[in-house]
């Protein structure tokens, strides 16, 4: 973990949970992979010390949702670590724009004039991507470079929760992800499941899907209070 402090900084709300698989060999691994990366001239995103950002926000004991995402945005100025989010003054981009569009359906919220999601994460919604960097105009780029045995501990880690969350799983990599924790399907959490909300797919059902309002709805009746999407 020497090799990179995005790697070894896990906040210290995530840090019991996370300590057995950064003790890992595949975490120096990564470490010294992105360092060579970067030391190459490849562009990484998020940039530095952004990295973590979703942990950061959003520490363990206060995750309500988790949301999951495959891999940060590649262009530039786009990702700041959390999914689907993008920086204030950054074009919202189409998967948010249609999140957006069900959250005005499901909940009558009206669309907030950028596509920072900083507010959803400080009230609990954990924002997280499969892997949490890729190199710039190379979607999927750092798959399977060593972040997913992070990311997957995450998972587990909220999955093993006694207070009941919502998991929103969209579209088949975020399905796969989730179902790899043992029973999480028939635990005392809530898994709603959908296609991703990319115009490629939207339209095949996850439109008119309503994942905010029952997500609330969820939580209400257990006694953990609403999201303000």
């Amino acid at each position: 973990m020497t090799a990179t402090h995005d790697v070894q900084d896990i906040p210290e709300s995530w840090a019991a949970a996370l300590a057995p698989v950064l003790a890992a060999p595949e975490a120096r691994k990564l470490g010294g992979w992105l360092k060579a990366e970067e030391a190459a001239g490849k562009r990484i995103f998020p940039p530095r010390g952004t990295r973590l950002r979703a942990f950061e926000l959003t520490p363990l004991d206060e995750v309500r949702v988790v949301i999951l995402g495959q891999d940060p945005y590649h262009g530039t100025g786009q990702a700041h670590g959390l999914a689907f989010s993008v920086q204030e003054g950054v074009r919202v981009p189409p998967s948010l724009v249609n999140m957006y569009k069900e959250l005005a359906t499901d909940c009558g919220v009206t669309a907030p004039g950028h596509g920072n999601l900083e507010h959803w994460a400080r009230q609990g919604v954990l924002l997280l991507n499969n892997a949490l960097t890729v190199e710039e105009g190379q979607a999927g780029s750092h798959q399977n470079r060593g972040w997913e045995a992070v990311t997957d501990a995450a998972v587990a880690a909220v999955a093993a929760k006694e207070e009941p969350c919502v998991f929103l799983l969209w579209g088949n990599h975020a399905k796969k992800k989730a179902m790899r924790v043992p029973g999480l399907a028939q635990s005392h959490h809530l898994v709603l499941t959908a296609p991703h909300p990319s115009p490629l797919s939207a339209y095949a059902g996850f439109f008119g899907s309503r994942p905010f309002s029952k997500a609330n709805a969820f939580l209400a009746a257990h006694g953990r209070g609403t999201i303000d999407w």
